[in-house]
This record gives C-alpha cells, structure tokens and sequence, in this order.
C-alpha cells in the first residue's frame, strides 16, 4: 500500500517556537538547523537540499546561491520577519517561487520600543547611567541634566506605515503638539490620522524628533547622510528602529558628536553585531538597543506562526497569507 510523501520543510532555527514546529509537523516532515547562537549559512544550504518548503528564521543572506543549494523543487519560502532586505525577491520571483513575510503582527512591539528609545533619548538615559556609575551626581544644580519634552513636540515619522501608525497612535497619550509624516505619497486620511503629508526636507526642517520606520530598499538606502542631517534641529532627536541599512553612520555619529543634532536612539545599526570598538559606544548621547524591536515572547510567537502558516499556504498552491 502506497503512502503519500509528507513535504518537507526546514526551519532554519533551533528557537523557533514549538507551536510554530507543530503546526508544520502536522503535515510536512520538519527539519530544524541545530547551530547555536545561531546556526551557520553552511548548515542552513546544506539541510536545505531537497525541501520543498522552507522556513527562513535567520537573517543571513537568501539569494541564488540559497535557492540553488535547496534544488529546483522548492515551491514554498516564508521569512519570519517584516523587513526582506536580505532577501532576492526579484530572484525568487523571477523561479516561480512564492514568498512569504510577517509584517503586521510585529508593529506594536516596534512600536513600544521607538517610544521607549525617544524617552531614553530625549532624557538623556545613557549620560544619566554613567553618572550613577561615576557617582557624579549634582542635584543642587537646577539647570543638571535638563531633556527635551514630547509633550508639544513636532514628530516626524519617514514611513507611515502599520509601525509608524502604531507609534503614531501611541504618542497622542503623550500630548505631541503636531505629526508629519513623510513617504511615496500621503495617505488620504491625513484627518482621521492627526497627521500632515510633507517632503522629506520639510519634515527634517520642521520636527523636534525624526522616527524611521520605512524598510530598506534601493531608495531608501543611506537616505540620512551629512545632508539629511545637517537640515535638522541642533535640538532634534534621530530614532531608527528599522534598518540600519537607511543611515549612513558615519554622518550620524558626525552629526551627534559636533552637536548637529540633540541625541539618538538606535534599535538598528551597521553592522550588527556593532564592533565593540564603535563610536557610537563612547557617545553620551546615544542610546543602543540590540535590534530588540520585535523581541517579546507573544510577537516573536505569532511572527512563527504566521511564517509557518504561509509555507503551508504556498506548498498548498493557496495564496499567502502575507505575501512579499
């Protein structure tokens, strides 16, 4: 008696969450990379000979060279993130293959964190620590470690987007005195939103905080060099919590240690890991988070979920759920 071949699918991560692992076990024949922290790209092409499916939870480059190693009967790929910066979508196109993202389910958290970097930011967290460590402490002064207020700011968010949205409805709790946005074009709900449309110059010119939230692609890319830079507020605040791809960093740590700008708060950076050498490690005014955006134990499970949900979809020949 015949039995029909399971799909084989690989999940290029060993932490991927199990309720992720489960529903994929359900019908295909799973094969989870092993490597820790994090496996290597050659156990990743290696294991991926042969599958039909594949589960891409790693950021490491899938190009040719990946969709070569797994053969020609792949038909179904789904990245466990929103940004596809290292992907070769027009490759992966250009087989037939289909491809999967999750955005969406990954912008509160983002969310939560830009805040969080424009609190730390604007009241000087970083400085505040090392004169805890130092003991440096002068509270008899009243001008000591004065901030900048949120309150009655003007905001600026590059790519309003569902993370810029999702930031944006945040930030009316705290009293922001005007939204700008800037991107391809406006939304046409600038009303419902409480937000205004301007060019990239304007919104530079005009906020008191600048949020990047756009993904990284060829327009994008570098798109904060020494001009972006030297056109906003010595007093303004950079945030970037998507890809550090979007900045050139050079100009950025210019600009923050000659006192262009205020401050900046960092989720994202280049490279990643940041080299333990870095400027932006000396800097007072910077505040460096690990590229944690999506890192909460509910949005890193539904992120799996809603991956392993699309490689099923594709092996099916169904539409996925989030296409790329």
């Amino acid at each position: 008696m015949s039995t029909v071949r399971k799909p084989k699918v690989l999940v290029t991560h060993p932490e991927t969450p199990i309720s992720a692992i489960n529903l994929l076990q359900k019908s295909c024949d799973v094969t989870i990379c092993v490597g820790l922290p994090t496996p290597t790209r050659e156990e990743i092409l290696f294991k991926s000979k042969g599958m039909d499916g594949i589960l891409w939870a790693t950021h490491c480059e899938l190009n040719a060279e990946a969709l070569d190693a797994a053969g020609p009967q792949l038909r179904s790929i789904s990245t466990k993130s929103a940004g596809i910066d290292f992907v070769d979508v027009a490759e992966v196109k250009r087989r037939g293959i289909p491809l999967g993202h999750t955005p969406g389910v990954l912008s509160n958290a983002v969310a939560d964190m830009a805040v969080g970097l424009m609190v730390a930011a604007s009241r000087r967290f970083t400085e505040a620590r090392w004169i805890v460590e130092r003991c440096n402490w002068n509270l008899d002064s009243p001008c000591w470690m004065l901030g900048q207020d949120i309150q009655g700011s003007t905001v600026g968010i590059v790519g309003l987007g569902g993370i810029g949205q999702a930031i944006l409805k945040r930030l009316k709790g705290f009293e922001v005195g005007s939204f700008l946005y800037t991107g391809h074009s406006a939304k046409g709900n600038d009303d419902a939103l409480g937000a205004t449309f301007v060019t990239f110059d304007e919104l530079l010119e005009k906020s008191d905080f600048v949020i990047v939230c756009c993904p990284l692609n060829n327009e994008t890319k570098e798109m904060f060099n020494a001009e972006a830079f030297s056109k906003m507020k010595s007093t303004s605040i950079f945030i970037n919590v998507a890809r550090g791809g979007i900045v050139q960093q050079e100009a950025l740590i210019d600009a923050l240690v000659n006192k262009r700008i205020y401050a900046a708060g960092l989720d994202v950076m280049s490279p990643e890991p940041l080299p333990t050498d870095s400027v932006l490690l000396k800097l007072e005014n910077v505040v460096l988070i690990p590229h944690l955006g999506s890192a909460t134990i509910k949005t890193r499970e539904d992120m799996a979920i809603l991956a392993a949900q699309n490689v099923l979809n594709g092996l099916a020949g169904e539409k996925m759920i989030c296409p790329a």
